[in-house]
């Protein structure tokens, strides 16, 4: 589908209101004051033209997300965006000493809640926070609500929709790990930030990584409709959509794991906002993007958000019901002309396809209905037997080269992926494929499936499990412990560096290189293969004895010594803590 059409709307949107900027925009921790939570500037690389290691429409929406500071909405009605995935809303209220305000949505971390807290009230000093409002469950419109129940005191009235403290538990419960495991892919967290790295997702930049805080709610919104006193909370002909209507199609079911979504009551809710709001609303607003301002604009933008997703769902299930499976309904599905020129229907976060195919599975569930695919090989057998079955390894890399140059990167990204499970100690499987999705991440217009193919290839030829030690050091330990460690990975021609000092463990990718080069600096180097980087780490944490090393072995042992194993059912309402704090 050819770009939207060049247009100046949303670039007049997304500044419009501006009053200040945070400079610099990067916020550090609040318990470890080296670390950055949160770097807005570093992505001031999106002010150059989009290269060629990006989709171009992307690009333009992160360019878009990168605005940052204080916003007035309309008289009384102020955002800070740009410092979270999220944006955070101030209300000010008109009681009897005039100096009320009610914040809405806190972003994910204290420490970005607090600065933009403290960069509202440089505009408008002296204002009270009155309540806080939680729009949903999601932990970006919640977690740094410490921050303001800090400075509003532990009094504060904190409304939220009703059954928002079971969602917000049980999403990160049930299959939190998971979901956490997957979000580093789906927002890229590990890559680096640049044209050929991570240039934002969609929703917003990226999310802030600073301390969260679970501040349960007092009141509970029960029905449409429902009043509540706020300080005589003046009237503003403001909706605010929370995140049912954003400038991008979002997610019917998000990548990193969740329950499906309901289309169908999605576009319901935002015919609700338009029947009930939309004759008094001047300017609608979320907590992400930028706002829509006049009548006309608004039910315009709110009625195609409604059409988006009722023809999302709708037509999925037309074509559901005439046999067609998720992966068939996806492959082929248009959206009408009048919605896909849209930048705000766009697939920077959720996309026709993964939404099309959550749409099938909310209904169907994840089996086709062809029997040949109900008792399937799991992926490590299937990937031999499909290997065996086009003339082994260096066969099935050959052919998954050939695909790439065809052209046909799907193809070639399932082939050569057959290979990696295959053989997973196959340096040639592995760079093969880091090619592909490489190739497949630059061309993604969605952040999310960028990040996805890019943490890929990365994780292809670095060592996860390198990079997971850092976490796991006792720090107060190794306080006074300081040692290098170069690990030489023979199979991926990569190498790995970690640094003990001052009870912090980092590390950074280095050239491959061989002991028996002769340069060598560290304390201690060790060549291995991935497979062996990962028994040594996980089962035979002692074993150097036929790994080649040079320098000091003692210092690996005296590293894998300090490590420790995360607790991950430690306790949240009760006073029990490990006893090896």
């Amino acid at each position: 589908m050819p770009y939207p059409p060049t247009d100046s709307v949303d670039n007049l949107n997304a500044t419009r209101g501006h009053i200040t900027s945070l400079d610099p925009c990067v916020i550090y921790s609040s318990v470890a004051p080296d670390r950055v939570v949160w770097n807005n500037d570093a992505y001031r690389f999106l002010k150059d033209e989009s290269p060629d290691t990006a989709n171009p429409s992307l690009w333009r929406q992160s360019r878009l997300c990168a605005e940052q500071g204080l916003f007035e909405v309309t008289d009384g009605v102020y955002q800070v965006r740009g410092l979270d995935i999220s944006n955070i809303t101030f209300v000010e209220t008109k009681g009897t000493d005039q100096l009320g305000v009610v914040v809405i949505d806190p972003l994910i971390s204290y420490e970005c809640a607090k600065k933009a807290l403290e960069l509202y009230l440089s505009h408008r000093p002296g204002r009270i926070i009155r309540a806080l409002i939680y729009t949903h469950s999601h932990i970006d419109h919640f977690g740094g609500a410490g921050a303001i129940v800090e400075a509003a005191g532990v009094n504060l009235p904190i409304y939220a929709p009703e059954g928002f403290f079971e969602h917000a538990v049980s999403e990160n419960i049930y299959a939190g790990n998971a979901m956490l495991r997957r979000s580093v892919y789906m927002y890229g967290i590990t890559l680096p930030k640049g044209p050929e790295g991570q240039i934002g997702v969609g929703l917003g930049l990226a999310t802030s990584s600073g301390r969260t805080n679970f501040v349960p709610p007092i009141v509970n919104i029960t029905t449409t409709g429902q009043s509540a006193i706020i300080d005589s909370l003046e009237i503003y002909n403001a909706l605010c959509m929370a995140e049912n209507a954003s400038h991008t199609m979002h997610n019917i079911q998000t990548l990193q794991g969740a329950l499906v979504r309901d289309a169908r009551l999605w576009a319901r809710y935002l015919d609700e906002s338009i029947v009930l709001f939309g004759k008094d609303t001047d300017v609608v607003f979320s907590s992400h993007h930028w706002p829509t301002w006049g009548k006309e604009n608004i039910i315009t933008f709110l009625s195609q958000q409604r059409d988006l997703y009722a023809y999302l769902h709708n037509e999925t299930l037309r074509q559901l019901n005439n046999g067609y499976t998720g992966l068939e309904i996806a492959e082929d599905f248009k959206l009408p002309p009048s919605l896909g020129k849209l930048w705000s229907a766009r697939g920077y976060y959720g996309s026709v396809s993964h939404n099309v195919k959550a749409i099938y599975n909310r209904h169907m569930g994840w089996f086709d209905g062809n029997p040949a695919h109900l008792w399937e090989h799991p992926p490590v057998p299937a990937a031999k037997r499909y290997v065996d079955c086009v003339g082994g390894i260096e066969r099935a890399i050959a052919l998954g080269k050939q695909y790439e140059q065809e052209g046909d990167l799907r193809f070639a990204a399932t082939l050569l992926s057959h290979a990696v499970f295959a053989d997973q100690e196959n340096a040639g499987a592995r760079e093969a494929l880091q090619s592909v999705l490489k190739k497949l991440g630059y061309a993604s217009e969605n952040a999310t499936w960028r990040n996805f193919f890019l943490t890929g290839a990365k994780e292809l030829t670095q060592p996860i499990v390198a990079s997971k030690m850092v976490i796991r050091v006792d720090g107060p330990k190794v306080w006074d412990e300081a040692f290098t460690i170069d690990i030489l990975i023979t199979d991926l021609r990569s190498g790995w560096h970690l640094n003990l000092s001052n009870g912090a463990l980092t590390g950074h990718a280095i050239p491959f290189k061989t002991i028996e080069s002769g340069e060598l600096s560290a304390s201690l180097t060790i060549e291995v293969t991935h497979a062996q980087l990962v028994g040594l780490t996980v089962g035979q944490p002692d074993n150097l004895d036929r790994i080649p090393t040079s320098g000091d072995v003692k210092v690996w042992k005296t590293l894998l010594s300090l490590l420790t194993i995360p607790d991950g059912t430690f306790a949240i309402v009760t006073p029990e803590k490990l006893s090896n704090k």
